[in-house]
């Protein structure tokens, strides 16, 4: 089999420089790395990552667990944490939780003993606690869970701030908002604060319907809206819905029933994913969330804790949101 000399001597570097390519560390050339990769292709050589794993201690493996996968926005956060995970020689084991308390613990036990090098944690239906005994480095999507935990999540609070200013705006005079439930300590939540504050700053009537996410299908959200939320519609004409997939529910149900959009009510979502920029109509007024830089930097804080970098270990990130003006305000 080909060795890592026989590439340096058909690149024409040396050994040193090829393990820098491999290992994507230092400054290393795009003509340098192309003669490199080319040489290894040319003489089919494959780096042993079994033996590089123990040699470094390292897998090169990361966990991810989301609640569900199919979901448009753990969708495409899955591919950006991939995309950038593979540029830093890492690949990434996908795992749904199904916001299953016990298949989360079954997924991290079993992440564990695939010796990954740590875990990104987009579902949390665990205690704080067990999170804390996984003994490997942790980043959190959109939960703190602990000072020794970073987390990742967008600017929840100005999303709901910007949703309900544009809602008054456009001329609401009665708002609901559709949030998760808020006993729970999700960074998400803070939408409902931000809700609540600027409802009660402007003297707008308001009202908080606390929906139980658990199922991320369309068909689930549109059962939510007939049997949870219908029977406020007549009291409201602006409505934030905390999720896309809810707000687009709203429509469809809004349709149905005879309620023009926006004539009669107006409708804010949140997270403007793939689904949401598909939809021609109608276009969803949303909340953007970075979805690209949210999955760039949880893999990034994560990649920094496994090389044990201290100074970046315990980095939470709070990335910026924007409106997106549509058809439904």
């Amino acid at each position: 089999m080909p060795s890592i000399k026989d590439v340096a001597k058909k690149a024409g570097v040396s050994v040193t420089t090829v393990s820098r390519v491999l290992n994507n560390r230092g400054y290393i050339s795009k003509e340098t790395r192309r003669k490199v990769e080319q040489a290894m292709a040319e003489i089919d050589y494959h780096p042993n990552q079994i033996a590089r794993a123990l040699q470094k201690s390292q897998s090169y493996l990361l966990g991810v667990i989301v609640p569900d996968s199919n979901h448009p926005f753990f969708a495409e956060l899955i591919k950006y944490i991939e995309i950038y995970a593979h540029e830093q020689n890492y690949k990434i084991l996908i795992c749904n939780s199904s916001d299953d308390p016990d298949k989360e613990a079954k997924y991290i036990a079993m992440l564990r003993e695939n010796r990954v090098d740590g875990i990104i944690m987009c579902s949390h239906t665990l205690d704080i606690e067990e999170y804390k005994k996984v003994k490997l480095p942790i980043v959190s999507f959109d939960r703190i869970i602990s000072e020794e935990i970073p987390y990742v999540g967008s600017d929840n609070f100005l999303g709901g701030e910007l949703a309900t200013e544009h809602l008054i705006s456009r001329g609401c005079q009665r708002l609901l908002h559709i949030s998760g439930p808020l006993e729970l300590d999700m960074l998400p939540n803070r939408r409902a604060d931000a809700f609540k504050l600027k409802c009660m700053q402007h003297n707008i009537p308001f009202k908080i319907v606390e929906c139980e996410f658990n199922r991320l299908t369309f068909d689930y959200y549109r059962d939510l809206i007939t049997h949870e939320v219908s029977k406020y519609l007549n009291d409201f004409d602006g409505i934030f819905c905390s999720n896309d997939l809810v707000a687009y529910a709203l429509y469809v149900y809004a349709a149905q029933q005879g309620i023009k959009v926006p004539e009669q009510l107006k409708i804010v979502g949140y997270d403007f994913h793939s689904f949401t920029r598909m939809l021609q109509l109608p276009k969803l007024t949303t909340i953007k969330q970075p979805i690209d830089k949210i999955g760039k930097v949880l893999c990034s804080t994560l990649i920094k804790m496994v090389g044990g970098h201290e100074e970046d270990m315990i980095s939470n990130t709070i990335v910026s949101v924007e409106l997106i003006k549509g058809d439904t305000t």
